[in-house]
């Protein structure tokens, strides 16, 4: 096992089968300590948030399958707090795609003069931004995209109605459970010729409230696995 990179929230080794195995950290994105799945920077440590990230995503992935929705996700070891994945090309260096069902966070930091926080977004709205730090993670459009080279319109597309449809299945889950969920971020990858969801669906990378009271994603992560 060679590790490949370490990111702000997992640790990514190649396997001798050819498969990733990406490991879970205890690291959330946040600012100031407080929590905030919309930052691009590691701003607390919370204990068990590793294993609790692990542990919903294999949640929502066993979902997924169920469903016919193919992802990376192979097996996972909740003790080792380790999930055994395909192997799947990033686009550029690194691409997140955020799913908002409510406006808040940046997207009222960016459109606040025109929308008002908490206002529902209907159909979901998907945006796209690049992973850099350095640049604060800069939103970018299908036609940057395209005309960058990083993807084609067609794989935009199938990233754009997958977004869509994932987004729906995990929506659905939680109002199971008296939850709503505001956004939700998610990134993808190429593995063998089609566009397949990677990394993780993490209490981590959801804003998900429940009435007016923001979830906390280990308390989340206790709802959704009912402990």
């Amino acid at each position: 096992m060679k590790k490949l990179y370490e990111g702000k929230t997992k640790n990514v080794y190649s396997l001798e089968n050819g498969n990733v195995l990406l490991e879970f950290k205890d690291d959330c994105t946040g600012k100031d300590g407080v929590f905030d799945p919309g930052e691009n920077q590691v701003g607390l440590k919370i204990e068990g948030i590793g294993r609790s990230n692990l542990e919903t995503s294999i949640h929502f992935f066993e979902i997924l399958k169920k469903k016919g929705i193919k992802t990376h996700y192979v097996s996972a070891n909740v003790e080792k707090a380790t999930m055994e994945v395909l192997p799947a090309k990033v686009f550029g260096h690194g691409l997140e795609v955020v799913c908002r069902l409510v406006a808040t966070g940046s997207f009222i930091k960016r459109y606040g003069e025109y929308i008002k926080n908490g206002t529902p977004l209907e159909g979901g709205y998907v945006e796209c931004t690049f992973k850099n730090d350095a640049l604060g993670d800069p939103l970018v459009t299908k036609d940057a995209l395209v005309a960058l080279g990083v993807m084609t319109a067609e794989m935009y597309d199938s990233i754009k109605e997958q977004t869509l449809k994932i987004t729906k299945v995990v929506a659905d889950d939680l109002k199971t459970m008296g939850l709503d969920l505001w956004d939700i971020k998610f990134e993808f990858g190429y593995n063998n010729g089609e566009v397949i969801l990677i990394d993780e669906i993490a209490s981590g990378n959801m804003r998900v409230y429940k009435g007016d009271k923001i979830m906390d994603p280990v308390e989340l992560t206790k709802v959704i696995l009912k402990k």
